[in-house]
């Protein structure tokens, strides 16, 4: 019934010559017939090629730097039966001095990312699962009419957005960050593959990472040693159509140069990355480590980059732990993974620096959030657990004894089927 509603026409818009009303006479959201089918491969010819991360860079790619303020102020007036204030005519009135089409398609198409991406982005944050539009508007023969969309994709339907994909990616990495901002830390389960992944998503967790050891053991590579690259970021790329914030752990960037790693996280998808400063042999020189996180944070900004100091495995003094980790979120770094650190004047004295990450251990979340800590990981935890119980299972059924729980056939089949994937959030 929500797929033949959404056929209908959208309500005509009335014409204007000014400000908001021209903006809603000229954009593809609120068109019809030819002008629809115009206007809309010209917003989707302006997004062609487009691969931001954040609102900024999106409204750079359109011609709109600096924009947002004013497409802020524009977007509680867009929609037609919202009211027009004389602060959004004036917005748009700087926006498109020239009065072209192409400028209404650029203005639309940033008014709707901004609107989708914040809506979309505290959804995503609080593990709401309704749509960020809840309804849209058709009209009828006895007038305008409202479809609820809660049971129907964002982003899709006769009249979907170009954009839906670029905004769902923005509004993921927005979620992400937030999450890192909050009351109690963020507790990050680590997958493996994608049904690990999607198991733990649908246990209620509202962003997953990767586990570098559980990758490259399932594929019969050592960890830590940058030999599981193309395996990492192969499961990266399958997990950032999950409908959830996604961050992949790529070690200490798999021999790339600062430039192909950059270029390599922005065509990733996901909303952010682990990178350490461990090395096969060693720790890298802070100033090497430094320049992998400023090449990344450049060209994709909006990835939540999560900087591991490694200096705990190897038993270093915590001033240097400090250092390293300073010269990291002087470089751009978003957070900051100390793996080992436990002690409370340790954790609280890294903490105050950016928000701080370290592995599950004996403390409470609430415990360790008292201390600043941000966001707990389980690691590679989960991927040992789950060896241990395939381990035990198996003896149980050769020794006779009670399997022990598990998933069903079907629960699994429900994990990979296309309705735990979306390519709009």
């Amino acid at each position: 019934m929500t797929e033949e509603l959404l056929s209908l026409p959208v309500p005509q818009v009335p014409a204007g010559a000014t400000g908001v009303a021209w903006l809603r006479a000229h954009v593809v959201r609120f068109s019809n017939g030819p002008d629809h089918t115009r206007r809309r491969a010209l917003t989707t010819k302006l997004l062609e090629n487009v691969t931001a991360t954040t609102l900024d860079e999106l409204a750079a790619a359109l011609n709109l730097p600096g924009a947002l303020p004013d497409i802020a102020t524009i977007a509680p007036a867009y929609q037609p039966h919202e009211q027009i204030t004389a602060e959004a005519d004036a917005a748009v009135e700087r926006l498109a001095p020239g009065k072209t089409e192409e400028a209404a398609a650029r203005i639309g198409l940033l008014v709707q990312a901004w609107a989708a991406t914040h809506e979309l982005a505290d959804h995503l944050r609080t593990s709401n699962p309704a749509p960020p539009v809840p309804i849209t508007r058709r009209a009828t023969e006895s007038g305008v009419i409202e479809v609820s969309l809660d049971d129907h994709p964002f982003g899709h339907g006769p009249h979907a957005c170009p954009g839906r994909t670029i905004a769902t990616k923005i509004a993921k990495n927005m979620a992400f960050r937030a999450l890192h901002h909050q009351t109690e830390p963020l507790v990050l389960p680590n997958a493996w593959d994608h049904t690990s992944a999607a198991a733990l998503h649908a246990a209620g967790f509202p962003a997953i990472g990767t586990t570098s050891l559980g990758v490259a053991a399932a594929h019969g590579i050592p960890d830590g040693m940058g030999q599981a690259g193309a395996q990492a970021i192969a499961l990266a790329r399958l997990l950032a159509d999950l409908p959830c914030p996604v961050t992949a752990d790529l070690e200490s960037g798999f021999g790339a140069t600062p430039e192909e790693l950059a270029e390599t996280v922005a065509g990733l998808g996901v909303a952010g990355i682990n990178l350490e400063d461990g090395r096969p042999h060693g720790l890298a020189a802070p100033e090497e480590q430094a320049k992998l996180i400023e090449a990344v944070k450049r060209r994709a900004p909006g990835v939540f980059v999560n900087a591991r100091v490694d200096t705990h495995w190897q038993g270093t003094a915590i001033d240097e732990t400090r250092d390293r980790a300073k010269r990291y979120v002087d470089a751009g770094a978003d957070g900051i993974f100390v793996p080992g650190v436990t002690e409370p004047h340790d954790i609280e004295k890294l903490a105050g620096l950016a928000p701080l990450n370290v592995l599950a251990q004996q403390r409470t979340p609430k415990e360790l959030g008292d201390l600043g800590v941000k966001r707990i990981s389980t690691g590679s935890l989960l991927f040992r657990a789950a060896l241990r119980h395939t381990v035990a299972t198996a003896r149980a059924v050769r020794d006779g004894q009670p399997a022990g729980a598990a998933f069903s056939y079907a629960e699994v089949q429900a994990l990979i089927s296309p309705g735990t994937r979306s390519d709009a959030g």
